[in-house]
Formats: C-alpha cells, sequence, structure tokens
C-alpha cells in the first residue's frame, strides 16, 4: 500500500489525471452541442438525446484519432502515417519552446516572451536566408544558428534589466512581444528590407533561399523536415544542461531559494541572465524549425501563438524533458487533428476547451486530489529540500 500510495502521490498521477478531466470537460461540450442531442432533446425523446451525444463523442474522438495517429480509413500506407507525420510537424516548435519556458520555470522566471522571441529570432534567421548567399550547408547551419542567437539575444536583455534594475520579467516580456512582432511587420512591410516583391501591399516575407531551408525528409510525400532533428537536440541539451550541468546545478539552486544560492556564493543577477539567455535560445530552435522549413513566403503571424502554448506544454510536462516532448506531441495531436473533427462538425473551439482544462487542473493540485481523492504530498520547507539536494550534489560529485 505504501507503494501504490507514493504512485498515487506523484506530479505524473496528478498530470494523467488533469489529461483525462480536459477530456471529460471537453466530452461534455461535445454532448451538449451535438445536433442529434439538440434533436432529441427537442423531440421529448431522452434515449434519442443520450445516444445522439453519446455518438458525438465517440466520433469526435475518432476523428481526432484519424487526423493526428493514424487513419485507417485512407488507402495506401502513405495516406494512413501521415496524421502522426503532421502530430510530430506541429509538435516541434510546441516542445522546443515548452523546453524554453520550463527552464525559465525552473530559474524561478515567468518568461511569457516566447512569441516575441520566437519573431526576433526569425527576424535575424530571414535575413540571413534571404539576403546573404553561402554554399549549401553553411548557409543553414548560419541561418539555424542566427535564428536561435536572434532569439537568445532578446532573452539575455531581459535578463539584463531585471539583473540592474530588478524589472519583472512578465512585464518586460509582454512589452517586448509586441516591440518584436511590430519590428518584424514593419520589416516585411518595407520595400529593400525584407519584403517580398512578389507580395504587392501583403506585408510578406520571402521564403528562405533554397541552400537554407531545412530539408524535406520525406520529399512530396510528407511535410516532415530536419528541424525535428534540431528539436530532438533540444529536449537532449535541456536535459544535460538542467541534470547534469554545473550552469543547470546554480539554475537549480537559484530557482529553490535564490537567498541561499547567494549565500553559497553564486552571482543571482548574472545566473537570471544566462538563464533568460538559454531560455530564449530553445525558443528560438521553435522560431528556426517554424520558419526555415517552409519553401514559401510567410506573414507575421508565423509565430502561430506557439511562445504561450509553450507555457502550457511547459506546465504539463512539470519540467522535465520526457515529460515536455510527450506533452508537445499531445498538443501537436490537438493541432494535427483539430481540421478532422471540425469536419465531422465538432466546432474547434472544443480543443481548445480541452487544453484550458487540463492547464487549470495542472495549476490546482489540490482540487486533482480532492477529485480522485490522491494522497497529498509531504511538505517539506524549502531551504530544508535546498540544503539536501545540496548535499545530495556535492556527494555524487
Amino acid at each position: 500500500m505504501t507503494i501504490v500510495r507514493e504512485i498515487l502521490a506523484t506530479s505524473a498521477t496528478r498530470i494523467v489525471a488533469a489529461i483525462v478531466l480536459g477530456f471529460v470537460i471537453g466530452s461534455l461540450f461535445i454532448f451538449f452541442s451535438a445536433e442529434d442531442f439538440i434533436d432529441g432533446v427537442a423531440a421529448g425523446d431522452a434515449g434519442l438525446a443520450i445516444a445522439g451525444g453519446l455518438g458525438a463523442i465517440v466520433d469526435g474522438y475518432s476523428a481526432l484519432f484519424r487526423g493526428s495517429v493514424v487513419n485507417l480509413r485512407a488507402e495506401g500506407l502513405v495516406d494512413m502515417m501521415k496524421p502522426i507525420t503532421e502530430t510530430i510537424r506541429f509538435a516541434g516548435p510546441l516542445i522546443a519552446a515548452g523546453l524554453g519556458i520550463s527552464l525559465g520555470f525552473r530559474v524561478g522566471l515567468f518568461n511569457i516572451g516566447g512569441n516575441g522571441q520566437m519573431m526576433f529570432g526569425i527576424l535575424w534567421g530571414t535575413f540571413v536566408s534571404t539576403r546573404m548567399d553561402l554554399p549549401f550547408g553553411l548557409h543553414l547551419l548560419v541561418a539555424v544558428l542566427a535564428t536561435i542567437l536572434g532569439s537568445a539575444m532578446l532573452g539575455a536583455f531581459v535578463g539584463y534589466l531585471k539583473a540592474r534594475t530588478g524589472a519583472h520579467e512578465v512585464i518586460l516580456t509582454i512589452m517586448l512581444n509586441y516591440i518584436s512582432i511590430y519590428l518584424f511587420t514593419w520589416f516585411i512591410r518595407t520595400p529593400g528590407l525584407l519584403k517580398d516583391p512578389e507580395s504587392g501591399g501583403t506585408p510578406r516575407a520571402p521564403a528562405p533561399a533554397e541552400t537554407a531551408q531545412l530539408p524535406a525528409l520525406f520529399p512530396e510525400t510528407y511535410s516532415l523536415h530536419a528541424g525535428v532533428f534540431l528539436v530532438a537536440l533540444a529536449v537532449w541539451f535541456y536535459w544535460w544542461l538542467m541534470e547534469r550541468s554545473t550552469i543547470g546545478y546554480r539554475f537549480r539552486m537559484v530557482g529553490f531559494n535564490p537567498h541561499a544560492a547567494r549565500s553559497a556564493g553564486i552571482n543571482v543577477e548574472r545566473t537570471y541572465v544566462a538563464a533568460l539567455f538559454a531560455s530564449a535560445a530553445l525558443v528560438g530552435v521553435g522560431a528556426a524549425h517554424q520558419s526555415l522549413g517552409l519553401t514559401t513566403g510567410f506573414t507575421q503571424t508565423i509565430h502561430a501563438g506557439i511562445g504561450f502554448d509553450g507555457i502550457t506544454v511547459a506546465l504539463l510536462g512539470g519540467g522535465n524533458a520526457i515529460g515536455i516532448l510527450f506533452a508537445g506531441l499531445l498538443f501537436g495531436a490537438f493541432k494535427a487533428g483539430g481540421p478532422q473533427m471540425q469536419v465531422i462538425g465538432v466546432s474547434p473551439e472544443v480543443l481548445a476547451i480541452v487544453q484550458g482544462a487540463i492547464v487549470l487542473f495542472i495549476a490546482a493540485p489540490p482540487l486533482i486530489r480532492a477529485i480522485f481523492r490522491l494522497p497529498a504530498v509531504s511538505s517539506t520547507p524549502s531551504l530544508d529540500r535546498l540544503r539536501r539536494r545540496v548535499l545530495r550534489e556535492e556527494e555524487t560529485k
């Protein structure tokens, strides 16, 4: 019983419970908004109404599965497996953004400037990929690095302002979101800067040069490109940085208790700058995946709200690299399967409700424990946890 109690008290159990509850709430919206349910109620037939609502739930989630995992109704293996490739493609930038936001969380920083950091990185990457003429391979490498470093510089700027002036990173990142997006819009609207000459009056950036595009993994078959390898590398880097490196050790110490970390000789202000640099750099990996994998021009909406979705992915992943990976895949599945649900008449807002409900329940652990009667986690003062963690880290060195 002790083992079962410890399993039920883990954060992983609460996350699974939150996902289940999210889908249950989504099911309720599908049930009561189904046309067959409404028709049954209008006809005064309770059996018909219930059957119609339940059928809509089954059809809706079946469509989500067909659009995001595998389409068993498709003819041919290529069309059958296309949904899972779309899920992976959508998940790539979400995972990268989730890693970046999660890194900030673990250092005690709330980085909600993912959209702005993406756009600032894309601004630099677009300049390199469209205005520079370099050999294949080198051009792609420089474009990827420019995108990542562009995002990272904006994050470091926030960290510098926080360290020097004490300004709150939430306010800074919110304002820089607008500044970055409108700055990018100005660049793609102004001839001679980054505006596509063939876009007419529409502000649009040109497509990356062929030498700077992330190669397609399955040309003319699937839309997957080499950006998935960048994301996989980012997952490994996040794990190594936060769990195995000295810098990650300092990050965690500052996140546990900045006052105790300062007493231990760690420069907290410098750590904030480094943490936001690394956080935004991981977001920049998502920016490179999002922009350099395109073969067409794009507008200022290229960020697709990924910076904000990354907050949800980070929360759902629980700060763990593998958890964030699977959380990104889940939300990538929502994006890939949403259109299939809409085709059969399920409102696309249902998935947004599911996502919002999942975040709500993750943000309220006592509510999850009350609903599922999960045991409470034993509380330990944060300073004691820090001391014990430090002692364990020192003993393993």
